[in-house]
């Protein structure tokens, strides 16, 4: 490999080698014996050469020193003897194992010194120059209009409005914090509902959750908080399985909580909501007012707290205004964490859950054949989750319940799950099913999460309840007619 020329050798001779541009390429000489540097680059004496490039220097400046062109110099200026062959230095030993040439080292490209300044004359200080700065993470003008939500008047209705509910949030304060939103095309599409509600595939979207990554983090993360699982069973009556599988379907056990600025998200949904869909932009204003209040309260910056395109935050993805009505300090620390306390967080979960219904011991859903007459199918299927039919009243319209959904004395729903062109599933879900429907209003998700949690609790040797099967499709192919009005749900 080329000489590497240390640097404290530099100010040891006069820097007047061969010129840059009167330098040869000696790899390719075919020359063996040693010549002085000079001579065998250019065919001159060190002499002339030197001259030669003392007149170059004055009118040419410094050039780059490269390798070779220091080696020239060390030889001419008789530091270095002519015969010396190039040697690593302390160090690049090992870069020699290899017999192929190694690409010449670069060497620092040299600073000329600044001009002395004429007597009486002081230089000028070098001038800072401050860097650029990209603003575009705090003040954001992609909003559509083009300018800043702060400077829409909706927004600034918004802001008073919320500055009389809650007076801590004052409109400016509030104002400067929506300045800084940015409008997010990709959260206005994300929110969108399937383009085709009939490619819908209950098996497809079971794959997705109940599989081995699942299970071994499900049954990794039930050993850790087993203490808190059970705390939180014994106080609100939700089954340890029903929180592991919630955990694991919302964020695969807080390995993906969103890296979204909430901040963005919910102004985006609460000020630009997207046609084509029911208008829900007053729900994600309260939202964005409850992200407000809980980044007040809490002491941190709005614009600092990540989560989900659609807002939802932490372990278990509560949106602002869940996080202020239903997160408890399940640990007694004095905060409430539901990014990184899992005590808060599987607490928080149960709490929820109670609070929208959910009674200790009741299981979630059954299993279920349709009715056959596809006129009593979409009556029963005309409430959607919601669980208004008796026992009696769904086997009088021709539904058929398992042994265990007979002796049954609650309200019931029937529920549809699409596998794409293959026949429907169905279960009968309880008010628990509907209390789980709560946290994400979808059948789909619902099962997900039953179906997760109880796999989990069989690998872990825990009996669950009688509710534990996975529903099959029906062999019939029961034509569907649909009910009058009827709007079909995720």
């Amino acid at each position: 490999m080329p000489l590497a020329m240390p640097a404290f050798a530099l100010p040891r001779f006069d820097p007047s080698p061969c010129p840059s541009h009167l330098l040869a390429d000696n790899t390719r000489s075919g020359l063996q014996e040693p010549q002085p540097a000079c001579e065998l680059l250019t065919g001159t004496t060190c002499a002339a050469a030197a001259n030669r490039t003392t007149r170059a220097m004055k009118t040419r400046g410094l050039r780059p020193l490269t390798a070779v062109w220091l080696t020239v110099v060390a030889v001419c200026a008789g530091v270095l003897p002519s015969s010396l062959h190039a040697q690593p230095v302390p160090g690049q030993e090992a870069l020699l194992g290899d017999p192929t040439p190694a690409a010449p080292v670069a060497m620092p490209t040299p600073t000329p010194a600044p001009a002395a300044a004429p007597a009486g004359r002081r230089s000028p200080a070098p001038v800072a120059r401050s860097p650029k700065v990209n603003r575009s993470a705090d003040i954001c003008l992609d909003a559509p209009g083009g300018e800043a939500y702060a400077q829409h008047e909706v927004v600034r209705n918004f802001a008073r409005d919320l500055a009389a509910q809650v007076p801590e949030l004052d409109a400016d304060s509030t104002l400067q914090t929506l300045a800084q939103a940015c409008y997010k095309a990709d959260v206005a599409q994300l929110i969108m509902p399937p383009a085709n509600p009939q490619t819908r595939n209950w098996a497809a979207y079971r794959a997705r959750f109940v599989d081995t990554q699942h299970i071994r983090a499900g049954l990794a993360f039930w050993a850790e908080n087993h203490r808190w699982l059970t705390i939180a069973e014994q106080r609100y009556g939700v089954p340890a399985e029903v929180i592991i599988g919630i955990l694991g379907v919302e964020t695969l056990y807080g390995r993906h909580m969103g890296n979204y600025r909430v901040l963005d998200a919910l102004t985006t949904l609460a000020f630009d909501f997207p046609s084509g869909r029911s208008d829900r932009s007053a729900f994600f204003r309260e939202q964005l007012g409850a992200l407000l209040r809980l980044a007040q309260r809490e002491g941190v910056d709005p614009a600092s707290i990540k989560g989900s395109y659609a807002g939802a935050i932490g372990w278990g993805q509560f949106m602002p205004g869940s996080w202020l009505t239903h997160a408890v300090d399940f640990n007694g620390d004095s905060r409430i964490d539901l990014r990184t306390s899992l005590p808060d967080v599987i607490g928080s979960i149960a709490n929820f859950l109670a609070a929208h219904g959910w009674q200790s011991g009741m299981p979630a859903r059954f299993g279920v054949d349709p009715p056959e007459d596809p006129d009593q199918l979409a009556a029963l299927l005309e409430p959607d989750i919601r669980p208004v039919f008796t026992r009696t009243e769904l086997e009088d319209a021709g539904a058929v319940l398992d042994e265990f959904g007979r002796e049954h004395t609650g309200l019931l729903a029937l529920v549809e799950l699409r596998n794409g062109d293959d026949a429907p599933s169905y279960v009968a879900g309880t008010e628990n099913f509907w209390a789980l429907t709560r946290y994400n209003w979808s059948a789909y998700y619902a099962m997900a999460v039953l179906d997760l949690g109880e796999t989990i609790a069989r690998e872990r040797g825990r009996a669950v309840d009688r509710s534990n099967f996975e529903p099959k499709p029906t062999t019939r192919k029961t034509p569907r007619k649909a009910a009058p009005g009827s709007t079909p749900r995720p």
